[in-house]
């Protein structure tokens, strides 16, 4: 984990999080690693993601406590644990949470109470149900790339799980201003929408982003592997050309026919394998890369672990006894 995270501002607070699958445990664990005690309400037999995705489930859960409660038949156990947190996740539809007894208006002023939801909490769609593929074709965040899939769930990690944490952070430090808490509410639909809203006075060039430009894509290589190649700039598309000994490439960067210009380069890069462009470029300004494998990535990017993910309800004994259940 790079230095800079090492920084335990929510040291001593404690994150309650009622949420299921991955938007609510992505934002807990990022909590967690600013130094937040995170105990994560799970249903009787766990989280679904346990079963659906245990890799997923340990890689989340890592260093939080579990808690089992049945939220419906015995909410006093979960609705005192959410009294002592400083802030609580949840992801149910709206209203859901309110009916089980754990909604903002059964805790204390002071708490953080974050809901993190498909839709908002009113309007049409606000009972809708959807996961991130939904979200993300609501909020025209497909519409260059369908009927492709996304390579990660974007609308639950970083508009759901990331929004979140900002606003928690946010609501934590006006806390500490008026010592009052915030009800917060996180759309899914409405942050993926955010994220590409920039884009609604029209782009410099049609699909820029998802391969309209031939100095902005990626390239097969002859061992099979991929190089990205996103010099924008062009010197360092001009610089790309010169070491891949076709600079008279780079006069063709702002090019109509974008196609025929990728199909020189295609050609250009498929004559060698992704180690001998890495080793051509490695300290060049071109704005080249590998396609990495998530093993590779981790080798070098990877965050060390802090402890593995508890057992379903392995804390639950314990947290009754200091509630006094």
């Amino acid at each position: 984990m790079l230095a800079s995270a090492r920084v335990q501002p929510l040291a001593d607070l404690l994150v309650v999080d009622l949420s299921r699958y991955l938007p609510g445990a992505f934002a807990a664990r990022e909590l967690r690693r600013l130094g937040a005690r995170v105990v994560r309400v799970e249903p009787p037999g766990g989280d679904p993601l346990r079963a659906v995705a245990p890799a997923w489930h340990g890689a989340l859960a890592e260093g939080t406590e579990s808690v089992v409660a049945d939220l419906r038949a015995d909410p006093a156990l979960a609705r005192a644990l959410c009294a002592r947190a400083d802030v609580v996740l949840e992801g149910f539809r709206p209203g859901v949470a309110t009916r089980l007894g754990v909604g903002p208006d059964d805790l204390p002023e002071r708490v953080v109470y974050c809901s993190i939801t498909g839709f908002g909490a009113g309007g049409r769609h606000a009972a809708r149900a959807g996961h991130d593929l939904n979200y993300l074709g609501w909020a025209g965040a497909l519409a260059d790339v369908a009927p492709a899939l996304p390579p990660l769930p974007v609308a639950d990690l970083a508009a759901g799980a990331l929004g979140a944490v900002v606003r928690v952070l946010a609501a934590l430090l006006a806390r500490e201003r008026t010592g009052r808490g915030a009800r917060l509410v996180v759309s899914m639909t409405h942050g993926s929408h955010d994220l590409v809203a920039f884009r609604l006075g029209g782009d410099p060039r049609p699909r820029l982003l998802t391969g309209g430009l031939a100095c902005y894509r990626v390239y097969r290589c002859a061992d099979g592997r991929f190089l990205t190649l996103a010099a924008l700039e062009p010197r360092f598309f001009a610089r790309f050309c010169e070491l891949a000994g076709r600079p008279e490439l780079a006069a063709r960067q702002g090019d109509e026919d974008q196609e025929a210009l990728a199909a020189e380069l295609a050609a250009v890069v498929a004559a060698r394998p992704l180690a001998d462009w890495l080793a051509l470029c490695e300290d060049e300004d071109v704005c080249v890369g590998p396609v990495w494998t998530l093993q590779e990535a981790a080798a070098e990017l990877g965050s060390e672990a802090s402890g593995g993910a508890p057992a379903a309800g392995e804390h639950t004994a314990a947290w009754r006894a200091e509630l006094g259940l």
